[in-house]
């Protein structure tokens, strides 16, 4: 396949390093993946440019759960681009929605008046909006660049129809991204399905950690998740994908 995206999503330098090393394309920078990403910190943003020198999209969440947002973070979020937007992000990634489950344009609008020259993603908040055709329709008139999305199911691969649907209708206007649930097993089948060209996906494994001291009586978060256990990108399996791709 020529011309192909290879997105991968990491949350650490390590993960990021990694994630070029194996042939990534472009970067998703987040925090807290594991509860599917908030907002990274200008730190963490400035290491992963500094040692990768991949373009950089920056996802702008304030926190964990639904895409309707109060106020206040509203204007949280349209601080973050502008700032990211004068740190040097290539693209923000986004996302809000009203009650009723359309898109947000209003809150939309506000950040893209902070967008610059970044190029902009619709991110998942697509895979719970009530309608996603109309969804569509509203991010092309908004200037969108990319829409990021499984094709509301939990995998894309369940999510292939509606994958191959939104492909047809972007028309060209519209970069359909295909993510979430993505494994190395399921590239050749999606592209196949749904003539979709960019993919984005973590790649993660889980890695032991470093502890040898080890108190289980307490939790940090929830008892559900591990402190000892990370989560990082595995450089062979972005390999991997970018060989699958590049065959195609």
């Amino acid at each position: 396949m020529k011309d192909y995206i290879l997105e991968i999503c990491v949350d650490s330098v390590e993960s990021a390093v990694a994630a070029k090393r194996g042939g990534a394309v472009r970067l998703e920078l987040c925090q807290d993946l594991i509860v599917g990403g908030t907002t990274p910190g200008v730190k963490l943003f400035e290491a992963v440019k500094r040692e990768t020198r991949l373009p950089v999209h920056v996802l702008i969440r304030p926190r964990f759960g639904d895409f309707c947002y109060s106020n206040f973070e509203k204007s949280q979020m349209k601080e973050e681009v502008q700032m990211f937007r004068e740190l040097g992000a290539d693209g923000i990634v986004i996302g809000m929605l009203s009650p009723d489950g359309s898109l947000d344009r209003t809150g939309m609008e506000q950040l893209l008046e902070e967008r610059g020259s970044m190029t902009v993603t619709l991110h998942r908040a697509f895979d719970v909006c009530r309608d996603p055709m109309e969804t569509l329709a509203t991010a092309k008139e908004l200037g969108i660049d990319t829409i990021l999305t499984s094709g509301q199911k939990d995998a894309c691969l369940e999510g292939a129809d509606l994958l191959a649907g939104l492909q047809k209708e972007s028309g060209g206007q519209i970069c359909i991204q295909a993510g979430g649930g993505i494994t190395l097993e399921h590239l050749k089948l999606l592209y196949q399905k749904t003539g979709i060209r960019a993919y984005h996906m973590s790649a993660k494994q889980a890695v032991n950690s470093r502890m040898e001291y080890r108190n289980s009586k307490v939790h940090m978060g929830l008892k559900e998740f591990s402190e000892y256990t990370l989560f990082r990108t595995s450089e062979e399996t972005v390999r991997q994908a970018a060989e699958i791709l590049k065959r195609l």
